[in-house]
């Protein structure tokens, strides 16, 4: 098939030829063009023969149909490929159904452009590894990027050369949903973890068959949404913009990544879509970004229902904002040629959009071969490969964040009988997680199977549904949406409560799998209530007073509210939802195989009412005094103290660590120098086990208000028994740097505190100073 494309095209390339004329030919002979002009010469020499019509059509990203994100799918794609109406298509997998588009597009078009194709790579393709925000939990950059790799070996595999990934928003808020498919509440963290994951799709060089274009998204600000109700509206100050939630889509793109995707929320009034400081001002003449803008599902005709016009006038907004492709809704391909007529927008705006269109496809190696990712062999042995599926083990082990474990109730003992009850215990659907568009759903294993298998000829496992999900019918059906279904009992719930006591009275140990569904977040699953429904609550205390040692096996996309449990539960296992090796990575960490080493990414409120609830907040003028609970004209509440449940960082080891000896090579240094601060910690515990040393730095001074600490570094070590290790930070004016109120980024002089620990509360600290 490359060399019938090459044949095709050749016409094209004499097309270079003609148009250079016979003094830039024979210049060209001499001169050996860099590959940015060999890029720049082919578009302009494509452009050159491509009517209005044709570059519009390049601004036409179209569904498949297979795996949506909306309620919209596209028709009639096969006739529009034809007419040069489609530059991309995503939610189209494998390389046979990729192959036929993308030959009706390079054989019965009349310039043979191929097509791009894309897919919701979120976490993993086939094999599928946890959530973001457990993944975020790992703090390890290493595996991150593994993560993404393997990914997009897997989805080129299938024909793919395209992910709407990373998801790089910053939430503080657990209502939204889509906390699940970000990196939790820190700025620092979501920025080295939006660097891995960039790296990790793009790899070194974007032409291989074996990587894929990164989308940033979304842009932005979409995680601060209000009322953490999805696509709502965001609104906020400059400074907190800039310093606390734009960094991380910041450093992806200085990461490389291709292209980055327009947000559903309005920014101070105007819709992401089509707001032109955003995309222009900031994006592309602030941080100089020349790579491919992309909108999310219809969100230009969403523009419609924000109040900005028709589907004409708001596809011509976009444009001109600084959009470059419409994915699905198809205003640019219906309505931009007349706009360009009545002159709403210009040719050369269209002409700008199409190159970086076309650009995005010749760095991906699409004109070169255009069925480089169409490989049937590659699809044979390249997914779900043995060596894969153990890395996502070992992953959601990494990821699991232990909560409490009272009187060392975990590890478990293969030892006994263990009633494992709940309605997340026999549920395989549910274990790869929200936004697990391309997993096995059917094949995945359950909790139930992975603990039978794990569980040894000496261990009895009994088991009982215990609860239903939610008590309510409809809302369950609305948390088990796509295959997820979790089958009711409809049974008196006293009476399915009871079955689980006789089996728990049978038992030594009582294992709990409650908690969300996988669909209870992620997009359009934003919830008022992030506690652990009422009715599981309700079967958790009937399983509490049987007086058996009860293990809460806790999964969720979200911060919950558990100040009950906590108080309660002796012990608690936080498992997110771990992807496709789930059912045998938490019985790995139930029964001490693995050693439980995953941090907090996002602090966990006692309840609701904290919520936005974050641990880099600021000051108050009134500020409550450290060790209250209450104080009458303090910022405080009546009802509860200002403390979250478990803070940012936070998570348990079956070992110890003890922290000493934090110091400082000097006091003070100078702009322009450095400073390092090191500590020695101890595993101190009976076991082999990892720790995430963390640093923090507060500014006790500046032009503006500085946040009461802000994580600067980190590092994760794994220390034996009894072994200990000195972890040595440096300290750059970089990292003292802010956006002050005039957008400038600078280091003021003045005094810093310094804080170590292995979470953001529990801290040693000191001081230094930055001088001029």
């Amino acid at each position: 098939m490359k060399a019938i494309y090459l044949t095709l095209i050749t016409p094209l390339f004499s097309a270079v030829l003609l148009f250079s004329g016979g003094t830039a030919i024979a210049q060209q002979k001499k001169a050996v063009l860099s590959p940015q002009q060999k890029m720049n010469t082919f578009i302009s020499m494509l452009m050159s023969k491509m009517t209005l019509d044709e570059k519009i059509g390049q601004l036409n990203l179209l569904t498949g149909g297979e795996a949506t994100t909306g309620s919209v799918v596209s028709t009639d794609v096969e006739s529009k490929i034809k007419k040069g109406q489609v530059g991309g298509i995503f939610s189209l997998t494998t390389p046979a159904r990729i192959r036929k588009a993308q030959e009706i597009a390079v054989q019965q078009t009349r310039l043979k452009i191929p097509i791009i194709f894309g897919q919701d790579v979120i976490h993993g393709y086939k094999t599928t590894f946890p959530i973001p925000l457990a993944l975020s939990c790992t703090w390890d950059m290493a595996l991150i990027e593994k993560t993404a790799r393997i990914a997009a070996t897997e989805a080129t595999a299938d024909g793919l050369n395209w992910t709407f990934s990373p998801m790089v928003d910053i939430s503080r808020d657990a209502r939204w949903g889509r906390i699940s498919e970000g990196s939790g509440e820190d700025t620092y963290l979501g920025s080295q973890i939006a660097k891995a994951m960039v790296k990790g799709y793009q790899g070194d060089d974007l032409s291989k068959y074996n990587t894929m274009m990164a989308c940033v998204k979304h842009f932005a600000l979409y995680g601060a949404a209000e009322a953490g109700r999805d696509y709502n509206t965001t609104d906020m100050s400059l400074d907190r913009m800039y310093n606390e939630y734009l960094p991380p889509y910041k450093a992806a793109l200085e990461a490389g990544a291709g292209s980055i995707m327009t947000a559903f929320n309005d920014i101070n009034g105007v819709p992401a879509t089509a707001n032109k400081w955003l995309m222009t001002d900031l994006l592309r003449k602030q941080w100089n970004f020349k790579g491919l803008v992309v909108t999310d599902y219809t969100a230009v005709n969403e523009l419609i229902d924000h109040g900005l016009g028709d589907l004409q006038a708001v596809s011509a907004l976009s444009l001109n904002a600084g959009v470059d492709m419409d994915m699905v809704g198809e205003g640019f391909l219906t309505t931009l040629k007349k706009s360009v007529q009545q002159g709403k927008v210009k040719q050369q705006r269209v002409d700008d959009a199409c190159r970086l269109v076309l650009e995005a496809k010749y760095k991906l190696g699409l004109f070169e071969d255009p069925f480089r990712y169409c490989s049937e062999e590659r699809a044979k042995t390249e997914i779900l490969k043995p060596e894969h599926l153990d890395f996502a083990r070992k992953v959601a082990g990494e990821s699991f964040v232990l909560l409490k474990n009272d009187n060392n109730t975990l590890p478990l003992k293969k030892t006994g009988t263990i009633a494992l009850i709940g309605p997340l215990a026999n549920t395989g659907t549910n274990m790869p997680g929200t936004w697990s568009v391309n997993s096995d759903l059917a094949n995945t294993a359950s909790l139930l199977q992975g603990m039978q298998a794990a569980a040894g000829t000496d261990v009895k496992i009994l088991h009982s549904l215990g609860s239903n999900l939610l008590a309510d019918a409809q809302y369950q059906e609305r948390a088990t949406m796509f295959g997820r279904d979790i089958p009711r009992d409809n049974r008196p719930e006293e009476e399915v409560i009871n079955e689980a006591l006789k089996l728990a009275n049978q038992a030594d140990v009582v294992v709990a799998a409650l908690g969300e569904s996988s669909e209870m977040s992620g997009e359009a699953s934003s919830r008022t209530n992030i506690e652990i429904p009422d009715v599981q609550k309700r079967l958790l205390a009937a399983l509490l007073k049987t007086g058996k040692p009860v293990v809460l096996v806790l999964f969720t996309g979200r911060p919950l509210a558990l100040k009950w449990e906590s108080e309660n539960v002796p012990a608690i296992l936080n498992v997110w939802f771990g992807g496709t090796k789930t059912a045998d990575a938490i019985p790995d960490v139930l029964f001490g195989a693995v050693n439980p080493s995953g941090k907090l990414t996002t602090t966990f409120p006692q309840n609701v009412g904290q919520v936005p609830l974050y641990y880099a907040h600021k000051n108050t003028g009134r500020p409550l005094a450290e060790g209250k609970w209450f104080s009458k004209f303090r910022s405080n509440y009546l009802d509860v103290s200002n403390d979250p449940l478990y803070p940012f960082g936070y998570g348990l080891s079956y070992t110890s660590f003890a922290y000493s000896n934090l110091i400082l090579n000097k006091q003070s240094f100078k702009t322009g120098g450095s400073i390092t601060a090191s500590i020695d910690v101890r595993n101190t515990g009976s076991v082999e086990g990892k720790e995430v040393v963390q640093l923090y730095i507060q500014d006790l001074v500046g032009s503006s208000t500085r946040p009461v600490k802000e994580l600067k570094g980190f590092e994760k070590i794994s220390l034996k028994p009894g072994e200990s290790k000195t972890v040595n930070f440096k300290i750059t004016e970089e990292d003292l740097k802010f956006y002050n109120m005039a957008l400038k980024f600078v280091a003021e002089p003045g005094d810093f505190k310094v804080y170590v620990g292995g979470n953001s509360r529990d801290v040693m600290e000191t001081t230094f100073a930055l001088v001029k």
